[in-house]
This record gives C-alpha cells, structure tokens and sequence, in this order.
C-alpha cells in the first residue's frame, strides 16, 4: 500500500482560500478575533492616557 502525500502547504491554503467567499464591501476585519484584539488595544490605551492624565494632575505637574 502506497503512501499518501499531503500537498505542498502552498496548494493547500490556495484551495481553502478558493473555496471561501469574496470580502463584503466595507468588512475591514475577516477574522472576528483581530477585530476584537484591535478594538482591545485601542480602548486600553486611551483608557492608559485618562489615568496617566489623572495621575499628573493629582500630583500638580
């Protein structure tokens, strides 16, 4: 009984990305998870400044 080859990764993300639909118009994110991450990070941060700014003006600098 022969061995089965598995395809060369290349071909195979070729062929799932075939099979996927196209990108709806104005969907900037594919990946649900990114999406999140990306909403994350940027909250954190602007929340990081409020409390920087809050700190500077309790010590009056």
């Amino acid at each position: 009984m022969p061995l089965q080859r598995r395809k060369p990764l290349e071909e195979r993300i070729a062929e799932r990305q075939a099979r996927r639909p196209p990108l709806r118009e104005g969907k900037d994110f594919e990946h649900g998870p990114a999406k999140f991450l990306f909403i994350f990070l940027i909250v954190f941060v602007v929340v990081l400044h409020f409390i920087g700014l809050a700190v500077l003006m309790v010590l009056d600098m």
